[in-house]
């Protein structure tokens, strides 16, 4: 399995308790629930007007690694591709949670062994790229095979990120638009390259999920802020983590947004 992608962490949380992977109670409501969402149209909370601060667009892709908002409001986003567990597709389709997969083409076509701490004892790479289609949520680039971008030349580097654009269009159907280096490692030849694959922005983050739902910040104050982009990846126990990782967002007062929309009001 690839090495992962998060870069200068600076500090982590405790691990999360026993409580944060509670099921929800068997009891009936006294109330009748409210209807469901709709299956169709956009997921994640949307921005209102003003709400977001504009990013400086220059010749070449602007890099970002949050969102200008002070609404609380985070952005969660998941590299790679190697861990294909039903278990997540299904709490990202049935909730309908706003996610954000950055692919990486020989994670996703990969093989490996039995993996069994997935959900239903799945394989590596089982899925392959029907399973990141039928997520129903937004593939973007991570490049063809995860190398360091600081380590090629322009060529190099475009036809790490072109060729996964194109495998990706073909695969999913959309072209991506956004772009995610490996490792968060870039430099001038990587925005040239990406303006030419048609990327419109680069996406870091500002703190990445470790294993068991725990948040490593890199910031010292080790607390979300409003605006914070949070970096997943496909790995073992990812279900599990995730719902842990859902419930501690909420229970902070934090609700989960429409990455695409706050990123075209800020780019406006």
């Amino acid at each position: 399995m690839a090495a992962g992608c998060s870069a200068g962490v600076t500090s982590t949380e405790e691990a999360a308790g026993p409580e944060q992977v509670q099921g929800t109670s068997t009891v009936a409501p006294p109330v009748s629930p409210a209807p469901s969402p709709s299956p169709t149209g956009p997921v994640g909370v949307l921005p209102i007007a003003g709400e977001v601060g504009k990013v400086d667009k220059g010749q070449l892709p602007p890099v970002i690694s949050s969102i200008s908002t002070t609404r609380k409001v985070v952005f969660l986003t998941i590299d790679d591709g190697w861990e294909q567990d039903p278990g997540f597709a299904r709490q990202v389709r049935g909730k309908r949670v706003p996610i954000t997969v950055f692919a990486t083409r020989d994670a996703v076509e990969a093989k490996g062994p039995i993996d069994r701490s997935a959900e239903n004892g799945r394989f590596l790479g089982a899925g392959g790229w029907p399973y990141f289609k039928e997520l129903g949520v937004p593939v973007e680039n991570h490049t063809l095979s995860h190398p360091n971008l600081r380590t090629l030349g322009y060529d190099g580097q475009k036809a790490e990120i072109c060729g996964a654009s194109t495998v990706i269009k073909r695969q999913v159907g959309v072209r991506p638009t956004l772009f995610r280096p490996p490792f968060g490692n870039y430099n001038t030849d990587t925005l040239r390259a990406a303006k030419a694959c048609g990327i419109k922005a680069v996406l870091l983050w500002t703190a990445s999920v470790q294993p068991g739902g725990k948040i490593a910040y890199q910031t010292p104050d080790k607390k979300l802020r409003p605006g914070d982009i949070l970096l997943l990846h496909f790995r073992p126990n990812l279900s599990r983590d995730f719902r842990v990782l859902v419930n501690k967002i909420r229970r902070r007062g934090f609700e989960l947004g429409n990455l695409e929309a706050y990123l075209a009001a800020a780019m406006r």
